[in-house]
């Protein structure tokens, strides 16, 4: 089965750096959409940083210019560098993926989300 593992996250203060990884294990049949979700405490998740299959980016208008998305084949990751981070980025990060299956039916995976703190 598909499983992504994220890494990375931690306490940082303001105007701080942090790299977020997203192992992803498995097969998929091919992938779409990879991006990086977020979840405030008491606030929705939501969506952070997209990277298509095209190789296309977009970004929350929240992060732009301070957030990059990348991918790493040769490793098997997916990742978030967030520069600049100010303490309304705090949240629990998610990692999703999604693509076809075998039968070409649209799928999609989720991490467990890596903790990340910005203090002001």
């Amino acid at each position: 089965q598909v499983q992504l593992v994220e890494s990375g996250g931690g306490l940082v203060q303001a105007g701080g750096s942090l790299r977020l990884s997203c192992a992803v294990s498995g097969s998929i049949f091919s992938i779409n959409t990879m991006c990086w979700y977020r979840q405030a405490p008491g606030k929705q998740r939501e969506l952070v940083a997209l990277f298509t299959s095209g190789g296309s980016t977009n970004f929350a208008d929240s992060v732009k210019g301070r957030f990059t998305i990348s991918r790493d084949n040769a490793k098997n990751t997916v990742n978030l560098q967030m520069n600049s981070l100010k303490p309304e980025d705090t949240g629990v990060y998610y990692c999703n993926v999604g693509g076809h299956d075998s039968d070409l039916l649209f799928v999609d995976y989720w991490g467990q989300g890596t903790q990340v703190t910005v203090s002001s």
